[in-house]
């Protein structure tokens, strides 16, 4: 094999500039091997420099079935590069085994992808031919005994592609239509109110703690005493968690009611709300 078809070979696999790849040859004596080893190191000095930048952009992808499904966010730096072939065709390989690897970052990055390569190298590899900083953010699997996954895509990209994605897993004995529309429902409320929790005492304490030092400055600014900013405070504090937990939020699609009335009303003796999930690129 000659050195240019080498070249050839080598950009194929890795995707990096000719220059790049003649240099490698060269360096290697013709071992392609060699050359893709060297490749692979001057593309994670590449991308370490690209790593300070802030990727606020990417997708969000969803994989599985109604028993175990997951939820992978994949930050770029540019909305353009965010629907670009390879990063879409690399995050959707991603996604599917994120899922069998039930959201273990660690084992993700070490199990190979089609091309023979791991993870962790194909993403250096990206990073190199793309030239935008992307790492693998949020990830999450749910899978429990007796229930049924629902989710819901919104501002889709491509596919099971999309920058806001939701999981809902309801626990019930039960299949039927009715149930099939509400956790359809539910997850796009989920989507749309962003709950912090499923119950009000669940939603964490940092959070609750943080809200209630807004709420104490903006009292003391307003010059109440104590015990009247106490009281206050306590209301305050409590709309808050009502607000922000998911059982006791009001129903998108009939505020007046609260989901936990909703879940009432479809009168399904087993059915609870298990866990959810939700991730929006950018937040």
């Amino acid at each position: 094999m000659s050195d240019i078809e080498k070249v050839k070979k080598l950009r194929e696999a890795t995707g990096a500039g000719f220059k790049d790849c003649n240099t490698a040859i060269k360096e290697s004596n013709g071992d392609l091997d060699k050359a893709l080893e060297i490749l692979r190191i001057k593309g994670i000095s590449k991308a370490s420099k690209k790593m300070i930048r802030d990727a606020k952009e990417g997708v969000v992808a969803i994989s599985g079935d109604q028993n175990k499904t997951s939820i992978i966010e994949v930050n770029c730096e540019t909305d353009f590069v965010a629907k670009n072939d390879d990063f879409i065709k690399f995050v959707k390989e991603l996604s599917e085994l994120n899922n069998k690897n039930n959201s273990d970052i660690e084992k993700l990055n070490k199990v190979k992808m089609e091309n023979g390569s791991k993870v962790e190298d194909n993403l250096v590899a990206l990073i190199a031919k793309i030239g935008e900083k992307i790492t693998i953010g949020k990830t999450k699997t749910i899978s429990n005994s007796s229930t049924i996954n629902y989710k819901y895509l919104h501002t889709i990209v491509k596919d099971n592609l999309a920058k806001l994605a939701v999981i809902v897993s309801l626990e019930t004995r039960e299949n039927s239509d009715k149930l099939n529309i509400f956790g359809k429902q539910l997850s796009m409320h989920i989507a749309a109110s962003n709950p912090l929790a499923l119950e009000p005492d669940l939603i964490d304490k940092s959070i609750i703690e943080k809200e209630q030092q807004i709420v104490k400055e903006e009292l003391k600014n307003l010059g109440k005493s104590d015990d009247i900013a106490k009281k206050i405070s306590l209301g305050k504090i409590n709309k808050f968690k009502e607000e922000n937990a998911l059982l006791t939020q009001a129903w998108v699609m009939e505020p007046k009611k609260k989901v936990q009335d909703v879940l009432k009303d479809l009168s399904i003796n087993d059915l609870r709300i298990k866990e959810f999930s939700r991730i929006k690129i950018g937040e």
